[in-house]
């Protein structure tokens, strides 16, 4: 599940905008050691101090700002029951997320919550509005301690990270509150492998000591290095990106020499568990390697200094453990996305040695299930929030007959792919608007279902624009550019070779577009090129295609060096503008739109 990042600009669709208007059983590895009290460690029975103290990790990554509850399949994890069925539980929402942490703390005195990244970035309308401000006050709310930098961070570009760390109202929009003035995040960002271009310097803290009584456990903070590869150009502007594990090492050995002993290394980078489901024990005898993907090398190269490992990026949950270079068993964990579970990792701290007693260290994700109180504090600031967005959040823009389908569907062609990129090649198929003969939609810029239930005072069907906006958050302006038949056949191969061989991205295709996908072939291999058509012609390789798609895959995005490669560019409407545009063309109350019929990409497995 791929977080595709590309450049938000509320400002713009502001403007656009006002013109128009845990369970307990949860997943559990341990290595083999005795428990400890938590937070109170083993004394001798002689009223002596104890050589140990637990010190509780709690830890969720990829909120992407999803403070109410998610909707559709994407607001849902699934658990795997010993007979083999899996239940789909309904999960997330910020207000659930704060009881779920501030229970969970009850109880230990040694207590510190730390983030994955992609705190912020492709958020709902009520975060993205407002450019993530009502995100970090509730994560200020929520407590956080610390947190890594995702590559959504880099959305807006270093400056607005800055002032999302630091505060101040926004620079073109000004405060959204009046006599309130935006704050910053209580918590650190941190970014140990992003440096600045001109000095070479850390753009923001590589790492910070959290101390409490005498413990200290030092965190570093690192993206995934390929972060420029997936984010646009402006949003990573004189900015450089290192290699994940040679970061991490040199800073664990500068924590090493200032005496930190303990530390946790919190990575926006991850890999995919063997299942789907939270409670799978990917340890468990006969689960094999369990995960994969380009986490398992960086925790494989990543010093026996660091004891554990949080991480993100994938929005997959697991809780695993990985050999160290030492071939010594090391947690390496994640909680899904969109606040739908947390981690909490017991960490056993030697007070003598100052360091982890690595064999104790065990961990658990749990469900942060909706059937708990609500935190009033965040139902007030979801409804402050919600009160200065009404006036665009609530405007509907079309009617749909269901559900349709695109964050949580798990197949190459996903529904609401089909509307976007339709939408797409309807907008930008005139000649004054660029003639396009066909779009392309990269798969991880659908951020959300559409989904036909009400939600607050809308009616069922009802597609509002903050519904909209949350399925297209990141008004990408669309691009139509020249490309040869030959450049269309190699976009196609790149899919699922080069960059994107291990974990294919499968581009969401306009009607009249048709090809094979045969997985049962290797690399490129596995785009059947005979079969490619338009409106039932072959492709040409000499000639000369007009095709549209967002700014982002037009420079090459995602892994798509082939479309940064088009020439007679006309740039047109937005992404969120076409999407709204064509449903508004396309249904009304009495009829509204239903789910698309796939078999564009036809699949051979």
């Amino acid at each position: 599940m791929s977080a595709t990042p590309q450049k938000n600009r509320a400002s713009r669709r502001v403007l656009a905008a006002a013109a128009g208007l845990a369970t307990v059983g949860a997943l559990v590895a341990a290595m083999p050691a005795g428990a400890h009290d938590r937070g109170h460690g083993q004394g001798d029975g002689h009223g002596h101090k104890p050589r140990t103290v637990d010190v509780q990790l709690l830890s969720f990554n990829d909120l992407h700002g999803n403070l109410e509850p998610p909707a559709g399949s994407a607001g849902n994890v699934n658990k795997i029951h010993p007979d083999g069925t899996v239940e789909a539980i309904p999960a997330g929402g910020v207000e659930y997320l704060a009881t779920s942490l501030r229970t969970a703390r009850k109880g230990s005195p040694y207590s510190v919550t730390a983030a994955g990244g992609d705190m912020v970035g492709a958020s709902p309308l009520l975060s993205g509005l407002f450019h993530d401000e009502p995100t970090i006050e509730a994560l200020n709310k929520l407590k956080l301690d610390v947190s890594a930098v995702g590559n959504h961070e880099f959305d807006e570009g270093a400056t607005e990270l800055a002032r999302l760390q630091n505060g101040g109202c926004h620079p073109v929009e000004g405060c959204y509150e009046k006599g309130k003035k935006f704050k910053g995040a209580d918590f650190p960002y941190l970014a140990a492998n992003v440096t600045k271009e001109m000095t070479g310097k850390p753009l923001l803290k590589p790492y910070t000591i959290w101390k409490k009584n005498g413990v200290k456990i030092g965190f570093i903070g690192v993206t995934l290095e390929g972060t420029p590869d997936i984010v646009t150009a402006n949003g990573v502007k004189g900015l450089k990106f290192h290699d994940e594990v040679e970061t991490i090492n040199k800073y664990a050995r500068e924590l090493d020499r200032k005496g930190v002993k303990s530390i946790v290394a919190l990575i926006h980078e991850g890999g995919a568990p063997a299942s789907t489901s939270y409670n799978y024990d990917c340890d468990s005898p006969g689960a094999g390697d369990g995960i994969s993907g380009p986490i398992v090398d960086i925790a494989k190269g990543i010093t026996p200094k660091v004891d554990a490992l949080v991480t993100g990026h994938t929005h997959q949950a697991y809780v695993c453990t990985v050999p160290d270079p030492a071939g010594k068993p090391r947690m390496v964990t994640s909680a899904a996305s969109f606040g739908k579970l947390y981690t909490d990792t017991t960490l056993t701290y030697d007070l003598r040695t100052k360091d982890i007693v690595r064999t104790s260290v065990k961990s658990a994700n749990h469900v942060v299930t909706r059937d708990q109180p609500k935190a009033a504090d965040m139902t007030s600031l979801i409804d402050r929030w919600n009160k200065l967005a009404a006036p665009i959040a609530n405007r509907p823009q079309g009617w749909i007959s269901a559900d349709i389908n695109g964050r949580g569907s798990a197949a190459p062609e996903k529904p609401l792919g089909n509307v976007i990129a339709d939408a797409q090649l309807e907008g930008l198929a005139p000649a004054d608007k660029g003639g396009a003969e066909v779009a392309f939609m990269n798969p991880g810029g659908i951020r959300a279902d559409l989904v036909y239930k009400a939600s607050g005072s809308e009616g069922d069907g009802v597609v509002t624009y903050g519904e909209a906006f949350t399925v297209q958050p990141f008004t990408n302006m669309m691009n139509v550019v020249d490309l040869t038949g030959a450049q269309l056949v190699t976009a196609l191969q790149q899919q699922v070779s080069g960059a994107n061989e291990a974990a294919p991205k499968i581009l969401q295709v306009s009607k009249g577009l048709t090809y094979t996908l045969d997985l049962t072939k290797t690399g490129a291999a596995r785009v059947v090129t005979d079969s490619i058509k338009l409106n039932g012609a072959a492709i040409d390789p000499a000639r000369t295609y007009r095709v549209a798609m967002n700014e982002f895959l037009a420079g090459g995005g995602d892994g798509f060096p082939a479309l940064g490669q088009g020439t007679n560019k006309l740039v047109g409407a937005s992404d969120l503008d076409l999407f709204n545009a064509y449903l508004a063309a396309h249904s009304t109350a009495a009829a509204p739109l239903a789910p698309p019929a796939t078999g564009r990409i036809t699949v051979v497995q």
